[in-house]
């Protein structure tokens, strides 16, 4: 039997289950370790503990909240086997969907600017881990209530 590309089954197909986990979680270490170093140096360059010109932290929240609400559905289940087509089937009708994309943003600016129990007590943290830490957990708090929207089908 001729074994083909992303067909259930085929070792091909098992490898790429993982690829595009593993491509977001390399881009989230990135922005996490270039985020806490450059926000660091920026912040002590200007001399302000928080910079508002600083936006990798941004950017590493948003980035947590529009992919790990998709984590789930690329997680295969031990009982059962994921057809890969099924996740980026979902992947792909997700992130161009604009509701997904608008609800998350705004989830995100709600739990970055309300700053709930415990992400203000981040913001103390030294240097450039204060300044990203606190849009790390809100970017976890926006996913989880994202992950719930998409779960009951409200996008």
């Amino acid at each position: 039997m001729d074994q083909h590309f992303l067909v259930p089954g085929s070792d091909i197909h098992d490898a790429a289950l993982w690829l595009p986990l593993a491509c977001a979680f390399t881009l989230l270490i990135f922005l996490a370790l270039a985020g806490v170093w450059a926000s660091h140096l920026a912040a002590d360059y200007a001399g302000i503990k928080d910079p508002q010109f600083v936006v990798i932290d941004e950017v590493a929240g948003q980035h947590l909240t529009l992919v790990l609400p998709l984590i789930p559905i690329a997680m295969p289940n031990l009982q059962t086997h994921m057809d890969f087509s099924i996740y980026a089937i979902f992947a792909a009708l997700s992130l161009v969907n604009w509701k997904y994309l608008l609800t998350g943003f705004l989830l995100f600016r709600l739990f970055d600017i309300w700053k709930p129990y415990p992400i203000k007590n981040l913001e103390k943290l030294p240097g450039g881990w204060g300044i990203m830490a606190d849009d790390w957990l809100a970017g976890v708090y926006a996913a989880i209530l994202l992950r719930v929207a998409l779960h009951f089908h409200l996008l």
